[in-house]
């Protein structure tokens, strides 16, 4: 990480916060052998059961938690997320969080070269086969 600061970024919806589902999503995402950084909250035991080290550190709660340097990065992240949201959006929608977390995802991911962007997504949209509407909503509930 050049100056310390995140590369890349991926955001998926969890239904509940339980050990069984971050250990699916870690496997999915998190190649094996990584090492994460958690919070101490117990879900996220499911990490180690990925296959991945789990570092547990264990920061309480409040503002002095939030500025744990450990997660410095973490928050900035979430914190640029609900702006990005809340200033683009009237509302969210539940059955819309996938999509919104996607485009989030797409545009922390390739930020570096902003003058690229559009380009990228249109040949992406040329090379994609055409969905029906039902797939697109399906889309929805995935991640």
């Amino acid at each position: 990480m050049p100056r310390g600061r995140p590369q890349k970024i991926k955001l998926r919806r969890i239904a509940r916060f339980k050990r069984k589902r971050v250990k699916s999503v870690a496997k999915r995402i998190i190649a094996a052998g990584a090492t994460v950084v958690t919070d101490g909250l117990k879900c996220f035991r499911g990490v180690a059961d990925a296959g991945c080290t789990h570092v547990a550190i264990a920061t309480g709660s409040g503002r002095a938690a939030a500025r744990h340097p450990a997660f410095k990065w973490v928050n900035t992240t979430l914190a640029n997320i609900k702006t990005a949201i809340v200033a683009t959006y009237r509302a969210v929608r539940k059955k819309h969080m996938v999509r919104t977390l996607a485009e989030f995802e797409w545009r922390f991911n390739h930020r570096d070269n902003l003058a690229a962007m559009i380009p990228i997504l249109a040949c992406a949209a040329a090379r994609t086969t055409p969905v029906t509407y039902a797939d697109l909503k399906w889309a929805d509930y995935g991640a």
